[in-house]
């Protein structure tokens, strides 16, 4: 299948895309990538550094004539979100991502394409293994964990770049030229719970929400997408009317994926079994109603099985859909500085209620620090309804935008020149690492961009090909243009 990719222009970052594909690199499970990338690098003659968390970095001398340009840091993560569709049969632990070409897009077999940020790391290899590129002084640094934890960019010590730019390679289309970015927050709520037997005739039953668009949890999380779990809590609150007892939840994967799917086993009467064909059939009528436009292929489905050995206790099932109908999902607070940026939001990413535990995951993100611990602490506090174990981990530092930066008015100004047009220089509410990195290199002016990719964290990703001959003609332009040293 990925052999009509590599024929695509320009060649060299299609065919390192191609290679990069056919490694698998999940998020925390990045060592064959790693071994990858510094195998390359050393193929190349190049200086290849790994550092003590992982983080590559391959530094390439000035082409002939750019000697006495500014060194420049490309950057790009090396993990990929592995996300699938649930007829795809697919180990993303052994298996490299299926491409194909559809039309002017490039996509996977029912899998994420890790177009996010693969595109991007192709590019930087393509430039370094080049012998006819002019580019001034390069640094690759190929970052790890950018999806679950931003584990890499916080790891980088301070040294190991001399750069006076970085070009972050992790933007998602090709007219905007990122300066700024939330911060993030992992919310995780954890405990046990009690069961107990069931007294009288009872069937048991599986509910499967599916089919949703998802996305992005920062990106997309402004667009009204259904989440899996907030949406099948609706269905169990009605459901827990009619006298229906849990049994289990599974919903949703990531935390960096708006939730896609859920499943839920319950118990009902037998006698109830009608009504609860009819129950289920409406509660699908209602919710396709209410998503029609944001989801239009969700369905709700419905399978009957043998009486289950064990329920949840009801004041945990009470309070259990209680605390997740309250949890806040989505945009919490917009930008009043930024026209249409969100500044808050949480996304109710993964229940998992089963055998006695419970694990309740979100992630928050904000450009606004103290805003995003508040929103932390309330969800945290809404959890107690169940008293669960609540961690606030991983958090990270947004991205201060800096407009009046150099290399955003050298890169807007080129982008008017090329393309008649102006670029949209704005923040988004995704986690890029630029403002991770600054940290410990805050005298390094930053920038993102890249080509138009859709879908992102989702199976229904794509990357736009002559976007990427764009972003790509636009990147080589941008090298030849960085100012001199001093």
């Amino acid at each position: 299948m990925s052999k009509s990719v590599r024929n695509l222009e320009p060649k060299a970052m299609w065919n390192h895309f191609a290679d990069l594909n056919a490694v698998p690199r999940p998020s925390k499970k990045e060592e064959r990538v790693i071994e990858f990338m510094m195998a390359f690098g050393q193929s190349l003659g190049l200086e290849t550094i790994k550092d003590a968390i992982g983080n590559v970095i391959i530094k390439k001398p000035a082409t002939p004539g750019m000697d006495d340009k500014a060194t420049v840091c490309l950057q790009s993560h090396l993990d990929m979100v592995h996300q699938k569709n649930a007829s795809t049969q697919f180990d993303f632990l052994t298996q490299g991502i299926e491409m194909l070409v559809d039309g002017d897009f490039v996509k996977a077999n029912g899998t994420t394409l890790g177009a996010d940020n693969g595109i991007g790391v192709a590019s930087i290899m393509a430039l370094l293994s080049s012998t006819n590129i002019p580019h001034p002084a390069l640094e690759a640094l190929f970052t790890i964990d950018e999806e679950t934890g931003m584990t890499g960019a916080l790891g980088l010590k301070g040294g190991l770049l001399s750069a006076k730019y970085m070009l972050n390679l992790d933007t998602e289309d090709d007219n905007e030229l990122t300066i700024g970015c939330a911060g993030g927050i992992d919310v995780t709520g954890i405990g046990t719970y009690n069961t107990q037997a069931l007294i009288g005739d009872y069937i048991g039953v599986t509910i499967g929400l599916k089919g949703l668009t998802g996305g992005h949890s920062g990106m997309d999380i402004h667009k009204g997408r259904g989440n899996a779990n907030k949406l099948m809590n609706t269905v169990l609150m009605q459901a827990d009317k009619m006298g229906a007892h849990i049994v289990s939840i599974d919903g949703g994967s990531l935390r960096n994926a708006i939730p896609r799917e859920s499943v839920v086993e319950l118990a009902v009467l037998a006698t109830q079994k009608d009504a609860f064909v009819a129950f289920i059939s409406e509660q699908e009528r209602v919710i396709k109603e209410e998503k029609k436009e944001t989801d239009p292929n969700l369905s709700l489905s419905l399978m009957f099985s043998p009486q289950p050995i064990a329920v949840f206790e009801k004041d945990f099932q009470h309070n259990l859909l209680r605390s997740i109908s309250v949890l806040v999902n989505g945009v919490y607070a917009m930008s009043p500085n930024i026209n249409g940026l969100v500044q808050t939001s949480n996304n109710v990413a993964r229940v998992l209620v089963k055998d006695g535990t419970f694990s309740i995951q979100c992630l928050t993100r904000s450009s606004v620090d103290a805003e995003k611990m508040e929103l932390a602490h309330k969800l945290k506090d809404t959890m107690g309804l169940i008293h669960a174990n609540v961690t606030l981990t991983g958090s990270y530092p947004g991205w201060t935008p800096k407009p009046e930066s150099p290399i955003v008015k050298l890169m807007a100004d080129l982008y008017q020149e090329l393309y008649q047009s102006e670029a949209h220089v704005n923040a988004c509410h995704a986690g890029l690492e630029c403002g991770i990195l600054g940290t410990n290199y805050p005298d390094m002016e930053m920038i993102s961009f890249g080509p138009n990719i859709t879908g992102a964290h989702s199976p229904d990703e794509k990357v736009q090909i002559s976007s990427v001959q764009k972003y790509w003609a636009y990147l080589l332009e941008t090298l030849k243009r960085i100012p001199k040293k001093g």
